[in-house]
């Protein structure tokens, strides 16, 4: 449940080519600033403006004056940039997607469609086609014992070599208000995390985390 096609589905990201030679989503993140660079340049400038250096912004996107946009990033087609939106830099934002009021990224892809709307911080991540964080969800990147990440799936142990990995959600997976995905935390595709829930682990696709920790399917509501 854990590998990339399990999980997202590349057509709608500009980083597709960026997962070419990796298993699982987690292995492109040290690469992202670095394919970020070099995508950036290649892009059709009758569509992007560089705005700033290794900063590129798609013509029909709309980014607050109060944003901050440090490079390298790309903000795709169709994107809104709210109010205060802080982007620390290695974003690549897809098309149509939104960030919102005072919303934090860095180091992190954001697929097509993707809503971090309002208050949310976004560190080392992946999130796929039109998955939604609600107001004060975030995603935590680092251990409080500073050790390197793991992502457990029940009995099964994956080594990230990561020390900053926060997580990966699959396409229109809903995670509530003031949620917090703790480091390595995977959750499948479509599923639903309940508001103020403290999430780690691998959320199997199509299931509700609810926020006492237990899941359960979509069909059984």
């Amino acid at each position: 449940m854990c590998s990339i096609k399990d999980l997202l589905d590349l057509s709608h990201t500009l980083a597709a080519p960026l997962f070419e030679k990796a298993e699982y989503p987690w292995q492109v993140l040290p690469e992202l600033d670095a394919f970020i660079r070099a995508l950036g340049p290649t892009l059709p400038p009758e569509e992007y403006d560089q705005t700033a250096p290794n900063v590129w912004v798609a013509k029909s996107a709309v980014v607050a004056p109060t944003a901050s946009i440090t490079g390298p990033c790309i903000i795709g087609p169709g994107t809104e940039v709210r109010h205060c939106a802080f982007i620390r830099g290695s974003a690549l934002v897809g098309a149509w997607a939104v960030v919102g009021n005072s919303t934090e990224l860095k180091n992190a892809l954001l697929f097509d469609g993707v809503q971090v709307p309002h208050y949310n911080y976004i560190g080392d991540s992946i999130l796929g086609y039109k998955a939604h964080m609600g107001a004060g969800a975030i995603t935590s990147n680092v251990k409080a014992d500073r050790a390197l990440v793991r992502v457990r799936d029940g009995e099964r142990v994956y080594e990230t070599g990561l020390r900053k990995f926060g997580a990966v959600l699959g396409d229109f997976v809903e995670v509530g208000c003031n949620a917090v995905l703790n480091p390595g935390t995977i959750i499948g595709r479509e599923s639903m995390v309940y508001p103020l829930s403290c999430v780690r682990g691998v959320v199997p696709p199509r299931s509700i985390f609810k926020n006492n920790g237990e899941i359960v399917p979509k069909s059984e509501k």
